[in-house]
């Protein structure tokens, strides 16, 4: 299995500004505030140069959900001032998650761990995702709140 018989699988299509190629494959009814109850994507990072999720946060939980492929390596930020670098990938009992919840307000990028090619996940919202509710992060902001992890920021963040 290639990323490309993936891509192509799924008809996945590239994520703007993030980063990365997903599709959508659940939206729930939408709420009174024209959110959807929740939603659900399948979506894929490579080791392509330039190919990671960017710094962003959401107004909501994210619950990140590892498929196939390689380990995926994340910055989480937290609004405490607090970091941590967790993992998704197979190895449960070496330390990585299976499934991973971000909390709402965190920023959060992520690439495929060092020596990877490819990582199929999924991620889930509730309520849903909306393009309204993305905040792009600024590396400049980020590096000054969080100067101890200035080279993953730089890493992460795209303009």
């Amino acid at each position: 299995m290639t990323p490309d018989e993936l891509v192509a699988h799924y008809g996945l299509e590239p994520i703007p500004r993030e980063g990365g190629r997903f599709r959508q494959t659940w939206a729930g009814p939408r709420r009174p505030d024209g959110r959807p109850e929740g939603t659900a994507i399948v979506a894929l990072l490579t080791d392509a140069p330039g190919d990671f999720s960017a710094l962003h946060r959401l107004p909501a939980d994210e619950i990140w959900h590892f498929h196939l492929g390689d380990p995926l390596q994340f910055l989480l930020l937290a609004p405490d001032g607090t970091s941590r670098t967790p993992v998704l990938g197979p190895d449960v009992l070496g330390g990585q998650h299976v499934q991973l919840t971000v909390p709402a307000g965190t920023w959060m990028g992520a690439r495929v761990a060092a020596g990877g090619a490819w990582t199929l996940f999924g991620c889930t919202m509730a309520p849903g995702f909306t393009h309204e509710g993305y905040e792009h992060g600024d590396a400049a902001e980020l590096t000054a709140r969080h100067p101890d992890r200035a080279a993953l920021i730089a890493d992460l963040c795209r303009p």
